[in-house]
């Protein structure tokens, strides 16, 4: 055993990449909510880009050490303390049996991802052990359940890892202002000029009714044209606008179907920036072209896989 879960905190979840080629079943992909906080912290371990780990969100998660294990933190800094010492996100660690890593309130973001050298050892249900709590599958129990208090967490190996952080400039300010590029969806047309022109030139709110399912916004009323639509599949950051105006993000626990009109739709790098937003931050958007959004991914990929 390398973990002892001695405080579960808000809602802290195992994640690997996502469990692919089952949304013609209804069953979403899930996986990390930030994927570039993920990547990055099995990345500066030398992991495989799956490699399993524990997505915390809101902070108050306790864990105790029983085996010595190199650790990666990224995302969010949750004031998170190695026994009494204050230890900042983007770097890796080296724990001792006895150690307890200790997640308090956010500074800065919502989501804090914890990596272990090649991964948690976790057994995988359709491919996966990403846990969707609405689908009850994957997780500890492959149920779907959150970590609880006396959860006992497996690592593959106890590879040491020197020393590392991830570059500077792969770090992101989640205190900035945020503007999202927005690749307009075939529904657009349902959306007037002035509408579209009101969208992206306007500041939303995140609301308080936000989830791993979607991120509900409040802002200017953008309404289409459209008074409903045939059910049909909703990608990963689709921006879906019901009947009230108010766009929907949708993310990563999202229903796979959906029957709003849709303005457009964030790329996968794109709403793991929005993740990080708590209620209450701004957001904006911006039209995207798809090739600029390609690119952003194919450096992305450059830098993490080699690809």
């Amino acid at each position: 055993m390398a973990f002892k879960v001695l405080n579960p905190g808000v809602l802290s979840l195992l994640q690997d990449s996502g469990r692919f080629g089952y949304q013609h079943l209804g069953i979403t992909h899930g996986g990390p909510m930030d994927e570039h906080a993920f990547f990055w912290a099995n990345r500066i371990l030398g992991n495989s880009p799956d490699a399993a780990q524990i997505e915390i969100t809101f902070g108050q998660c306790v864990l105790e050490a029983h085996q010595p294990v190199s650790v990666a933190l990224t995302g969010a800094d949750l004031n998170a303390r190695l026994n009494d010492r204050v230890i900042a996100p983007w770097c890796t660690y080296q724990l001792k049996p006895g150690d307890q890593l200790e997640f308090q309130s956010p500074r800065s973001g919502l989501r804090a991802y914890l990596a272990v050298a090649d991964g948690f050892d976790v057994e995988p249900q359709l491919g996966s052990c990403s846990t969707v709590s609405r689908e009850q599958l994957g997780g500890l129990s492959k149920n779907g359940e959150k970590l609880k208090a006396g959860d006992k967490l497996e690592v593959s190996s106890n590879r040491v890892v020197n020393d590392t952080r991830v570059p500077s400039w792969a770090i992101p300010d989640y205190q900035s202002a945020l503007s999202l590029g927005v690749i307009l969806g075939y529904q657009h047309t349902s959306f007037c000029e002035a509408t579209k022109a009101r969208f992206f030139h306007s500041q939303y709110t995140v609301s308080n009714n936000i989830d791993r399912m979607g991120y509900r916004l409040e802002g200017p009323s953008v309404k289409s044209s459209l008074t409903g639509i045939t059910s049909e599949g909703i990608a990963y950051g689709a921006i879906q606008v019901p009947d009230d105006g108010q766009p929907i993000v949708l993310m990563k626990d999202r229903q796979t179907i959906g029957g709003y009109p849709k303005i457009g739709c964030l790329s996968a790098l794109g709403a793991g920036k929005l993740a990080q937003r708590m209620p209450g931050d701004s957001v904006g958007f911006y039209p995207m072209d798809i090739s600029e959004a390609e690119i952003e991914r194919r450096l992305f990929n450059r830098m993490i896989f080699g690809c």
